[in-house]
């Protein structure tokens, strides 16, 4: 879960700890993300594949 908030930090939609807990904030950001990038295959601020593969696409390796 690290690895997810600091890449959602990467494209803006998550700015909390990266500590590895999906809580309610980035829960929101995955949210966020989806909407903006129109990933449908997932459900809304679920970190299922389609989510992953947009994500890791625009971002680095942190």
């Amino acid at each position: 879960m690290t690895e997810l908030q600091l890449r959602l930090r990467q494209t803006g939609f998550y700015d909390g700890e990266a500590d590895g807990t999906y809580d309610r904030d980035v829960e929101n950001a995955v949210r966020g993300y989806q909407l903006t990038r129109v990933v449908l295959a997932d459900e809304p601020g679920v970190y299922g594949p389609a989510t992953r593969a947009s994500l890791e696409s625009e971002t680095s390796q942190p």
